[in-house]
C-alpha cells in the first residue's frame, strides 16, 4: 500500500458497547461528478475511492471538497467497450479492501429487462497508488474474473438457496439474483453480500474464502456455507467490517415498494446463528444509502447514497442528458455509539 494509507483500526470494534444509544450525525454533504455512488474505500485519512454502478469509471474524492480529484477508468479492464456505441456498464455494486488490494463485485445479475448482459458478471481488483501526491487506484494486471455466478449456482452446499432458479429473473423480481455487498473477513476472504435472492425472507452472505487465488490464478472459487440473517425482510445493500463486527446497510430487493419498506442500518458479530443487530436511529432519512465505509482512528462511519432517480432539470439525475457537473450524490458521517477517535 502506498506510503500514508493505514489499515482500519482494530478498536472500532468497541463501537458496539454501548448499541442501545442511538447514532449521532457528524456531518452532510454533497459530492459531484456522478449520482449512483454504489460502492466506496477510504484511501487513508482524507480520500476515497467511490463506482457508480451506471459507468465503469471508479470516482476519487477528498473528503469535505465537492468535486472529485482523480479517477480511474476501467471501461477496457471489465470489457466494456464498444467501438462506436456507448460502452456497457458492469453494474459495480460492492467493495472491500484486503491489504493494499480493493476488490470490487459487479450485480452478477441480468439488467433490469431480464437480459443477459455479460459485463455484469465481473470480480475484479484495484491496487492503492499514488498519482501526484494524491491517493488512487489502478487495475490489476490479471483480468477481471467472470466465473463466479458458475461457482455459487454450480456449488451443492449452496443449492438450498435457488440461485440457479434466481439467476435466471430479472434482478428485482421478487426471486430474482443480485449482488450489492462485499466485505474482508479476518481471514482474508470475503463475504459476498446479496440483495436478492431472499431465501425464507432472510438476508443471504456467502463466503469466499481464496480472492487472491481467483483473480491471480484463475483458481476455482472455494465457497463457504450460506449464512442468512434476519433483516426485516430485507436484502444487504453494502457491507463492511470495522474492527471485529460487521456493519450492514439492509433495503428492499427492489426501488422500494415492495413489503420491506426503507433502508436501515443493522451490526452482526460475524458468528454464525448469532442475529444481526439494528442500531436505533440511524438518521437515514430519505437516503438510499448503497455505500458504506470507516475513517480509520476517527469512529466516523459514512454513507453514501444512491440518487440515480433524484430529479434534475426534470430528469432523474443519472440521466446521460444531464451533465456530469449537475449530478451528485449525498453523504452522511456519523459516529456510532461506543466509537471514541484514536482507538
Amino acid at each position: 500500500m502506498t506510503s500514508g494509507f493505514r489499515p482500519f483500526s482494530a478498536g472500532l470494534a468497541f463501537w458496539l458497547m454501548a448499541l442501545s444509544a442511538a447514532a449521532a450525525p457528524s456531518a452532510k454533504f454533497s459530492y459531484h461528478g456522478i449520482c449512483d455512488a454504489s460502492a466506496a474505500v477510504a484511501l487513508g485519512p482524507r480520500h476515497f475511492v467511490v463506482a457508480d454502478d451506471e459507468r465503469d469509471v471508479l470516482m476519487i474524492y477528498r473528503r469535505g471538497e465537492a468535486r472529485p480529484v482523480g479517477s480511474a477508468d476501467l471501461t477496457d479492464h471489465l470489457g466494456s467497450r464498444r467501438p462506436g456505441r456507448k460502452p456497457r456498464e458492469a453494474d459495480i455494486e460492492g467493495a472491500a479492501m484486503l491489504g493494499a488490494r480493493i476488490y470490487w463485485i459487479a450485480s452478477h445479475g441480468r439488467d433490469s429487462g431480464g437480459d443477459i448482459e455479460p459485463t455484469r458478471y465481473r470480480f475484479f481488483a484495484t491496487e492503492a497508488v499514488d498519482v501526484a501526491g494524491t491517493p488512487g487506484v489502478r487495475p490489476l494486471a490479471t483480468p477481471a474474473y467472470d466465473g463466479l455466478l458458475r461457482a455459487l449456482v454450480a456449488e451443492p452446499r449452496l443449492a438450498q438457496f435457488g440461485l440457479a432458479a434466481a439467476s435466471q429473473r430479472a434482478p428485482e423480481d421478487a426471486d430474482g439474483l443480485n449482488i450489492e455487498g462485499l466485505a474482508a473477513t479476518r481471514s482474508g476472504g470475503l463475504l459476498i453480500g446479496f440483495r436478492n435472492p431472499r431465501p425464507g425472507g432472510q438476508a443471504l452472505l456467502v463466503p469466499l474464502d481464496n480472492p487472491r487465488e481467483v483473480l491471480d490464478a484463475a483458481a476455482r472459487p472455494v465457497l463457504g456455507d450460506g449464512v442468512r440473517l434476519d433483516l426485516g425482510g430485507r436484502g444487504i445493500r453494502s457491507i463492511e467490517r470495522i474492527g471485529t463486527r460487521y456493519v450492514i446497510v439492509a433495503g428492499p430487493h427492489d426501488d422500494g415498494s415492495g413489503s420491506a419498506g426503507d433502508f436501515a442500518l443493522y451490526t452482526w458479530s460475524g458468528r454464525v446463528g448469532d442475529a444481526a443487530r439494528p442500531v436505533p436511529d440511524a438518521l437515514l432519512g430519505k437516503r438510499r444509502p448503497e455505500a458504506l465505509f470507516a475513517w480509520a482512528e476517527t469512529g466516523l462511519v459514512q454513507l453514501l447514497s444512491d440518487d440515480g432517480s433524484t430529479r434534475v432539470d426534470g430528469r432523474d439525475c443519472k440521466d446521460k442528458a444531464v451533465p456530469d457537473r449537475k449530478k451528485s450524490f449525498r453523504s452522511v458521517e456519523f459516529m456510532l455509539p461506543g466509537v471514541t477517535a484514536g482507538q
